[in-house]
């Protein structure tokens, strides 16, 4: 009877030992946690959000560029990869300005498709990687693996202005054009109309 007491205690206690040794260690069948944003140059290693193109609080657009490790230092790297985000940051400028005048010609009637078409095109021509003022860099981050990652952006007024000098830009080249999409305006009076859409956007975000 003694006998097997001491049996049943023996069992009990390798028992606890191993739910023990499972509760510590998971018994293998726990994953590690997958992060949200990785380094796409170190897929294991955790990024900040904005790296993988997470909206910053306080600016209208933003784009992320990046450079390898090189021999040539940081600043070069940071010249490279500010070139590459400002390319990224031109091509989301032009979409967006597309987007307030198809939206302004959708609210007043302004012009046929045709006629629209015709502006945009004209419009994004004025919007180049050198013709974005008021970008600044927000944020930089290296990798595990030396690249560098830099977030370059405007916010709401610099946006604003960008598009509204586009737009008189357009307006003074294209003057026919731009008279056959809306007459009733002065064309100082109706770019500032249409980039102001693009702001009220912003403040609804």
């Amino acid at each position: 009877m003694a006998l097997t007491r001491i049996l049943n205690a023996r069992v009990l206690s390798i028992g606890a030992l191993t739910l023990s040794l499972t509760a510590c260690f998971g018994g293998g069948s726990q994953q590690a946690a997958v992060p949200d944003c990785t380094f796409p140059d170190a897929p294991a290693v955790a990024a900040p959000g904005w790296v993988c193109d997470e909206p910053i609080e306080g600016l209208a657009v933003s784009a992320v560029g990046s450079a390898d490790k090189s021999g040539a230092g940081i600043n070069f790297m940071k010249q490279q990869a500010t070139a590459a985000a400002r390319v990224q940051l031109a091509q989301m400028m032009k979409v967006q300005v597309q987007n307030l005048v198809k939206q302004f010609a959708e609210t007043t009637g302004a012009g046929d498709d045709e006629t629209v078409d015709m502006v945009n095109s004209s419009v994004t021509k004025q919007i180049t990687n050198e013709s974005l003022v008021g970008t600044r860099i927000y944020k930089t981050r290296r990798s595990p693996n030396g690249a560098l990652y830099v977030l370059v952006g405007l916010d709401d007024n610099a946006a604003s202005l960008i598009n509204e000098t586009a737009l008189k830009t357009s307006m003074n080249n294209q003057k026919a054009l731009w008279q056959k999409f809306q007459s009733k305006k002065a064309h100082d009076e109706l770019a500032k109309e249409i980039a102001k859409i693009g702001r009220a956007s912003c403040r609804e975000r």
